[in-house]
């Protein structure tokens, strides 16, 4: 019963806040990051029940479909904080673990179990640090 307090009571609090005090610019910027936030928990949360399946198949059937790789992703996060929400939402994604990030802090490795088609991988994670950077930027 909290919990669905808490929620009604955020819900109602933003809805206040985006109507009457529409036109700060403050508030319009978070009129557009709370829907990015959520948009980008639904993702997440998608990607890890997803990451955990397949884990969790590789480990409890016979055969063994792990290739593991390194990859250097490019990175478009700049700052300190967009480098590491990206680096950590990469590591909490089982399969996947980010390792180091190069002394220029444009390059991010990433070790991958299943590195089947490095594009396809590659498409994956630039795809969530799009999805994080819309929600930090």
């Amino acid at each position: 019963m909290n919990g669905i307090g808490l929620l009604v009571g955020y819900i109602i609090s933003y809805l206040v806040i985006v109507f009457v005090f529409k036109n700060q610019p403050e508030v319009r910027k978070y009129r557009l990051q709370v829907p990015r936030l959520l948009n980008f928990m639904v993702f997440f949360t998608k990607e890890l029940i997803m990451a955990n399946l397949k884990v969790a198949w590789d480990v409890l059937t016979p055969t063994n479909l792990m290739k593991p790789g390194v990859i250097s992703m490019p990175l478009r996060a700049e700052t300190d904080m967009e480098i590491t929400m990206v680096a950590n939402a990469i590591s909490l994604t089982p399969g996947s673990l980010s390792l180091d990030v190069s002394s220029d802090r444009k390059v991010l490795y990433v070790h991958v179990m299943y590195l089947y088609d490095e594009q396809q991988v590659m498409t994956e994670l630039k795809r969530m640090e799009a999805k994080i950077l819309r929600v930090m930027r």
